[in-house]
This record gives structure tokens, C-alpha cells and sequence, in this order.
């Protein structure tokens, strides 16, 4: 079967502004010690988290993303009432409907816009810039709100040990614009999925199966650990490549790789198979968890705290998880 990229030739839109939030509550190692049969030790090396944060029991995922776009507010003084578009990218929105991205309408007065909640789960946040580059370029909206946001831990089985270890909560936001030269700093896309493997991650709800597949039907997260590992260390690696090829890059080209934090032990084998350095190498696993929609602008936004990140730099952003799914996107940072 011939391999299809989607590849943005043109782009208009550009990031002008980076918000985060996650919940003050921290679950560390040494909590999750008392809960199931694990220790520090395992954990950070099977992972390389330490500890993750966790939502109130009043807190859900709108209220991330209330917070994440007032961080972003505040620290860049831009406004959001006259955002055209908001897209929420999570697998936990607060009910099924209204969707989270109009609750994020109503709370920041936001008239005349519309709103839309995508569920590609890790690959969420990469699937969103997409579709916001989509609807800038087609001239019909200038300013579009993008949001990762994710409370896993509501849906987390903490009997489980093979996955509750994992998950935390978290959210970031990016506020994304036509710019004024019609030069945009998306450089290239990359999206493929495989619908065939969706039964090695998934959360239940009401089918008992997924396609041939009997599926667990609590309510939890259920993950075939080994399986997802496997794929992603070849399947995510050559859609990487793939990103890189067609964006006419070498990993040596780009400044910094922010792969979906799902792992620790899954982002070292994508570096070594794709040639990336974990010198360049973003990530939020160490202190987050694998927060799904979240993982990516968690991570690039505790860079740009600590200044490493720089305007003009490049950036390959990858996110991959329940689907299967796999979403990249080249972008050139402007803040």
C-alpha cells in the first residue's frame, strides 16, 4: 500500500501565545507505593515519571482549560474575545455534550465564535493545529484557540498497576493567528491511522467490542502495554520519518523534537530510530505523567520558561495513542 502524508505546501497561521495549567494535587511514586504493588524504582525506570498531578474531585477538564487560557492571558496579554475558533483536543470532556470548547466559549464571553471538541486522544493536541491551520487558510477565520486539556485520572483504574502509574491531568493552549505577511509558520503535517489496532487502547463506555474485539467495559483505561509498545517504536518511527522526509528536514535540521510524553522508555527508542538526540528532545513525563492531549504543550511550555526556546527555531511535534492514531506537525516557533 502506497504511504499517504499530508503535507501543508502553504501556511498562514502563527503561534502568538502559549498558556498551561495543571492541578496543584501531586501523586507521587511513593503515594501510588500505598495504592498497588509498585515502587519508585519500577516506576521511573519501566517510565521515567516520578510523579504526575490530579485533579479535585470538583475539578474537570474545563476548569484546565479555563486556567490554561487565563495563564496564557496574562503572561502575553492577548485577548480571546474575538477568537473565531476554539478546538478542544481530549479524551475526558466534562459530559458527552455541550462540548468542552463551548463551556470554554461561555466562560470567556466569547460571541460569535465557533467551537468544537476533537477526540484523537495523544494525538489530540497535533490533530488540533492541523484543523486550525485548515481554517486559517481558508480565509474564513483569523484567530483560532487551540487547547490540549485532559483529566485521565477520572478515568484511571487505580487497581491496576500496569496503568495507573501513567496518567496525570493537565492542560496548554495556543493561541494561533493569520499572520500579517500571509506567512505562517506551519511548515508540514503529517497524520495517518490504523482503526484495526484500536482494541490495544481504549477506554469503554457502551459497546462490548470493538470491531472483532471483546473489550473490558468498566469505564476505565484498558492498554495492552507491550503491543502499543511495540507499534509505537516502529509504526510512530517511520511516520516521524516520514514527517521529516517530506518537510525536506534531517532530525539534525530541527532544534527541538516534542514527541507525545507516553513513556520515557518509548521516546528513547523513537530518538534512536529516528535520529534525534535527547539533547533535543522535549518532554513533560518526568513531572507530569503522560497527560494525552496535554503532553505537548506541557512540555514545550516548561522550555519556554526555562528559555530554551527561541524565535525562528524549529519544531517537530508528534503526538500518537488511541486510534491508532498518529499526528505530526513541523512548526517554526515565533514567540
Amino acid at each position: 500500500m502506497t504511504e499517504r502524508v499530508h503535507f501543508a505546501i502553504h501556511s498562514n497561521a502563527i503561534v502568538t501565545a502559549i498558556g498551561t495549567y495543571v492541578p496543584e494535587r501531586v501523586l507521587t511514586n511513593y503515594d501510588l507505593e500505598k495504592l498497588v504493588d509498585t515502587n519508585d524504582e519500577w516506576i521511573v525506570q519501566r517510565t521515567g515519571i516520578q510523579e504526575r498531578h490530579i485533579a479535585a474531585n470538583d475539578q474537570f477538564t474545563s476548569h484546565l482549560c479555563y486556567a490554561a487560557v487565563q495563564n496564557m492571558i496574562e503572561r502575553y496579554g492577548v485577548t480571546v474575545t474575538d477568537v473565531d475558533y476554539i478546538i478542544v483536543a481530549t479524551s475526558t470532556p466534562d459530559v458527552v455534550f455541550p462540548s468542552v470548547a463551548s463551556q470554554v466559549q461561555a466562560y470567556f464571553g466569547i460571541e460569535g465564535c465557533g467551537a468544537a471538541d476533537i477526540q484523537a486522544a495523544c494525538a489530540g493536541f497535533a490533530s488540533a493545529i492541523q484543523l486550525a491551520n485548515g481554517l486559517l487558510l481558508s480565509g474564513a477565520y483569523r484567530k483560532v484557540l487551540v487547547i490540549g486539556a485532559e483529566t485521565l485520572s477520572k478515568i484511571t483504574d487505580y487497581s491496576d498497576r500496569t496503568t495507573c502509574i501513567l496518567f496525570g491531568d493537565g492542560a496548554g493552549a495556543f493561541l494561533i493567528e493569520t499572520s500579517d505577511d500571509d506567512h505562517g509558520d506551519v511548515l508540514s503535517m503529517y497524520a495517518k491511522t490504523e482503526g484495526a489496532r484500536g482494541h490495544l487502547l481504549y477506554r469503554s463506555s457502551l459497546a462490548p467490542a470493538i470491531g472483532e474485539h471483546d473489550i473490558i467495559t468498566n469505564g476505565f483505561i484498558v492498554q495492552n502495554g507491550r503491543e502499543v509498545y511495540r507499534w509505537a517504536i516502529s509504526h510512530v518511527a517511520e511516520g516521524i520519518s516520514h514527517l521529516l522526509a517530506r518537510s525536506g528536514l534531517t532530525a539534525a535540521g530541527i532544534d527541538w523534537f516534542i514527541p507525545h510524553s507516553a513513556n520515557m522508555r518509548i521516546i528513547e527508542a523513537l530518538c534512536e530510530r529516528t535520529g534525534f538526540s535527547l539533547d533535543q528532545t522535549l518532554s513533560s513525563i518526568k513531572q507530569f505523567g503522560n497527560t494525552s492531549a496535554a503532553s505537548i504543550p506541557l512540555a514545550i511550555d516548561e522550555a519556554v520558561k526555562a528559555g530554551k526556546v527561541r524565535p525562528g527555531q524549529l519544531m517537530l511535534l508528534f503526538g500518537f495513542g488511541g486510534g491508532l492514531t498518529q499526528a505530526g506537525v513541523v512548526l517554526r516557533w515565533s514567540l
